[in-house]
């Protein structure tokens, strides 16, 4: 009797706890919920509204897309953006994935620990303070790599944010902000990977270049393809980087640089919130057709 009597006694203790650990789980994602809900679906309802409708509420189909796409700084702002995601997203994939292998092999040496805090450090600056510390190193007059810059061939700040070099030097800015914490996540990625399996390539006489390419890489490939989603729909909202730059070189950039900017030249300049909700709507859409490429094709969802 008493074996029994402890069995049911587990059983509804288990029952007990479950009620209760559901409801903290539910508790935990309500945070997340809300704060979706308030910051993310409202907005994104509400942009939509204004996208197709006028100043005084009503429908107009798709004439502020129209708008906003026949004016005369859209196109160039759009192969602004395109053109410094083809730069954005080459250097993250290449150089993120280069650096956490070479972290992971670093590991056992010891200085992969000082190594991963010194990636993330540049993270933890917001994105204003982070274009105000790049402004200072690309001016050849004040630029502790001044002398780098020169042999270059710059002499003044000018020169060096030429138009021409601006999606390399945002590509460059976003990479030195952004990539730290993407390189701590593809390491600890790295680190699932089992003992196993790399044991295996190298008693199979696989060295580190030919485990990277043929069995490191691919088992990264999920990751990868989530930080290019995630990175692709941060860049299509370039903003502060050539509003800061736009006012730190009278202009060189412009403030119509980005498809963002201009979307903010219309509410605020225009007085067209309806066109620059529909400027957006159109960033989102774009965004939400990328990622679902990405997913679809890669097979982001597919068991192992």
């Amino acid at each position: 009797m008493t074996a029994p009597t402890r069995a049911t006694g587990l059983v509804g203790d288990r029952a007990g706890r479950a009620p209760r650990r559901s409801r903290t789980t539910y508790l935990f994602v309500a945070g997340y919920v809300i704060l979706l809900a308030a910051f993310g679906i409202v907005p994104t309802g509400y942009a939509v509204y204004f996208a197709f409708t006028t100043a005084d509420g009503a429908f107009t189909g798709f004439d502020n897309f129209a708008t906003s796409a026949q004016d005369f700084r859209f196109l160039p702002a759009v192969g602004h953006i395109a053109l410094y995601l083809v730069f954005w997203l080459a250097l993250l994939v290449i150089l993120v994935v280069a650096l956490s292998l070479l972290l992971h092999r670093l590991a056992s040496h010891g200085t992969s620990r000082a190594l991963r805090f010194l990636f993330y450090i540049p993270g933890a600056l917001t994105g204003a303070a982070s274009v105000m510390i790049w402004l200072f190193m690309l001016d050849p007059t004040v630029s502790p790599v001044s002398f780098l810059l020169r042999r270059l061939g710059y002499a003044t700040f000018g020169e060096v944010i030429a138009p021409g070099h601006l999606p390399l030097l945002f590509a460059l800015i976003a990479f030195w902000t952004g990539a730290g914490g993407w390189i701590v996540v593809m390491y600890g990625a790295l680190n699932n990977i089992p003992t196993e399996v790399l044991e295996a390539a190298r008693i199979d006489g696989a060295g580190a270049w030919h485990t990277a390419w043929h069995i490191q890489v691919p088992m990264l490939r999920k990751w990868i393809v989530y930080m290019v989603i995630l990175a692709f729909a941060g860049g299509t909202q370039l903003f502060v980087e050539p509003q800061l730059l736009s006012q730190a070189s009278v202009g060189v950039a412009g403030r119509d640089y980005s498809p963002n900017q201009l979307s903010y030249d219309f509410a605020f300049q225009m007085d067209n919130v309806n066109g620059a909700a529909a400027i957006s709507v159109e960033l989102l859409v774009v965004g939400l057709a990328v990622a679902t490429v990405f997913v679809a094709r890669s097979g982001f969802f597919d068991a192992e």
